[in-house]
């Protein structure tokens, strides 16, 4: 663990709604392809072998760090790791994403899904937070997937439009899903515990897919288990960030299960967002990626627009909808740190 105190830094205070100097922000996937030191350090290659690589994993986690001068660092990994590191079967594949070569289709197959040890199953990960951690004067963010977006890897197969296999066994057998989920949210949940034993200030939760379930699908299919990991992670004192996309009709139960911070996409304004979750939780987000090949003006009025609709809130933590695309130019990300940071409510 770290022994320098991050309380007061904008991002942590913006996480328990409490004033800053600032509006704080970071990017989602800030590190990555769009950065030039990144492909120069990456080169080819699997990127799970790069996380294995501590001293590589810590690097590419600094490099967004020191060019756009963000509050928050997020840890360079993947949702898939712990399942990837447990022996499950699955893989990521360049250009499409996770890939799973025998999907995940009957109680059988429980058993390819063990319990993470992740100190013996992931130690690269722990090393890479320890290194950060020594660096690093803000905070860090440790994440893992949401056991809905994780199932949805294993039981598709790979990237889904549809979610046709998995909302089957969801319906069809749901002691099997439930099995499922127990295991996967165990998992995850031990994932996340060890990375704040190792120094992560932060945690948030990439449930990206969960949008895809109705209100009703969402809490019974998914809220027991996210509820659960969430309790579990409470003791910790650290706060708890969740982030779907396409999550407009699920924001309310989003906060109401548990989270501190919940995470908004570019489609619900975040006035409204605030409406629906209500004022004592804090708002991540909401730009929309795509606006970040825009002019500099048009990308300008989109951010202002933003920092007004959130007006004043102490709790708001600018971030973008979804995470940084490859083919976006590092300075534009650049010019929006630095007019967040200087934005005023009474400008």
């Amino acid at each position: 663990m770290t022994s320098k105190d991050l309380t007061n830094t904008p991002f942590l205070q913006a996480c328990r709604c409490e004033p800053a100097d600032h509006v704080p922000v970071w990017f989602m996937r800030q590190a990555g392809r769009s950065l030039p030191e990144y492909r120069a350090l990456r080169k080819e290659g699997s990127i799970l072998d790069a996380i294995k690589k501590p001293d590589v994993s810590a690097e590419i986690t600094m490099q967004p760090i020191r060019r756009y001068g963000v509050d928050a660092a997020i840890l360079y990994s993947d949702i898939i790791v712990p399942i990837h590191a447990v022996g499950f079967g699955v893989d990521i594949q360049p250009g499409v994403g996770p890939v799973t070569e025998n999907p995940f289709r009957s109680t059988g197959d429980l058993q390819r899904l063990r319990e993470l040890d992740p100190i013996q199953d992931t130690p690269y990960v722990l090393e890479t937070i320890k290194i950060c951690v020594e660096q690093l004067d803000i905070p860090l963010i440790g994440f893992a997937g949401g056991p809905f977006t994780i199932a949805s890897y294993l039981i598709e197969g790979g990237p889904s439009r549809t979610y046709q296999e998995t909302k089957r066994l969801m319906f069809e057998n749901p002691e099997l899903w439930a099995k499922l989920m127990d295991r996967l949210t165990q998992i995850c949940t031990s994932s996340l515990l060890s990375q704040i034993d190792a120094g992560v200030s932060a945690v948030q939760l990439f449930d990206s897919w969960v949008g895809a379930l109705s209100p009703s699908q969402y809490i019974r299919f998914v809220f027991p288990w996210v509820e659960k990991m969430f309790k579990e992670i409470s003791s910790t004192g650290v706060p708890k960030i969740h982030f779907g996309v396409v999550t407009g009709e699920l924001l309310q139960l989003m906060s109401e299960v548990g989270a501190d911070v919940v995470g908004v996409d570019w489609r619900v304004p975040l006035d409204l967002a605030r409406d629906r979750i209500g004022g004592e939780k804090a708002l991540q987000g909401n730009l929309d990626p795509a606006i970040l090949g825009a002019p500099w003006p048009v990308i300008q009025d989109e951010v202002l627009t933003i920092l007004k609709l959130n007006d004043g809130h102490p709790g708001h933590i600018f971030n973008l909808g979804h995470g940084v695309t490859p083919n976006v130019n590092p300075e534009v990300l650049e010019r929006i740190v630095q007019l967040v940071h200087q934005f005023r409510v009474n400008q």
